[in-house]
């Protein structure tokens, strides 16, 4: 019978290759480092394979332990999925549960659909982690989160997903704009004018620059907000114009100085929705989920 690596010997290799250091290593996994480096060695020898270069400093991969952590972290995605699939036969929806949001997403909606997420399911405990798109794809494939509330128009990979809503954009002006007393705007009417978009890793920034382009507007290059709330400020002060996703209006919006149009038929939106890895097999419980988490 072949001799196969140990889950506690690929997670102790994934945690080396993260922390870059034995000693972190064994910290986070809760295990002396003896103990630690005692495994590594004999995952190391049962492969015939050194894995990693160590030196007083720090600890480097291979190029064969660059490929067996790549591996190491499916596998032990796949045992995770295993756990997962059984918890949610027994009880779905029931104890700690780790969703990732956007920032352009999660102050607009959480606090409106939380209270009815506790109310139907008082026994699923919420770990929430704010973060870009980018950030969170990549906890998410190294185990860290259970599934994603994001925009699905970003790059996702492989990553199973479940629409929730679309989310219209909005033109943003300055009050005294030329555009500002039309009851909608066309996307053509934004030719030329300066736009102000979010910095890069925003997966919204995409999304408007998109549109903007298609427009023929031009991105105000010199200035890059890192929040919406930035952006209408810079936009009340005349700087630009801007696009504001529907979800954020009730928080954005009401601010002097501001003008907010929809555009006509068809409106640019995106699609607010979840992901997650094919692996886990949780899509029932999620679907579950995503009747609590859409808006009213």
């Amino acid at each position: 019978m072949i001799q196969t690596p140990t889950l506690r010997q690929l997670e102790y290799l994934v945690a080396i290759a993260d922390l870059g250091s034995f000693h972190r290593a064994a910290r986070a996994c809760g295990v002396s480092q003896p103990g630690l480096s005692a495994q590594v060695r004999q995952l190391e020898t049962l492969l015939e394979l050194r894995l990693l270069e160590r030196d007083r400093r720090r600890v480097l991969l291979t190029p064969a332990g660059v490929e067996l952590v790549r591996r190491a972290r499916a596998v032990l995605a796949e045992a995770q999925g295993l756990v997962e699939v059984a918890r949610a036969f027994q009880r779905p929806l029931c104890g700690t549960l780790r969703l990732g949001v956007i920032p352009t997403v999660a102050p607009y909606l959480l606090p409106r659909v939380l209270p009815r997420v506790r109310k139907r399911h008082p026994e699923l405990r919420l770990r929430l982690r704010e973060a870009q798109t980018g950030e969170l794809v990549a906890a998410l494939d190294r185990g860290e989160l259970d599934v994603l509330l994001l925009a699905l128009e970003a790059p996702l990979g492989e990553l199973a997903t479940r629409p929730l809503f679309r989310d219209r954009f909005h033109v943003a002006l300055p009050a005294g704009h030329r555009l500002a007393r039309r009851r909608r705007v066309r996307e053509q009417d934004l030719a030329g004018e300066p736009v102000l978009l979010l910095d890069d890793g925003h997966c919204l920034r995409a999304q408007a620059l998109a549109v903007c382009r298609e427009a023929g507007a031009e991105e105000q290059s010199d200035f890059r907000a890192t929040s919406l709330g930035t952006l209408i400020e810079m936009v009340c002060g005349g700087a630009g114009v801007t696009l504001l996703p529907e979800l954020a209006l009730r928080s954005e919006a009401r601010r002097p100085g501001l003008a907010v149009l929809p555009f006509t038929k068809p409106e640019p939106h995106r699609t607010i929705g979840l992901a997650w890895r094919p692996a886990s097999g949780r899509g029932a419980e999620f679907a579950l989920l995503a009747d609590s988490i859409t808006p009213a």
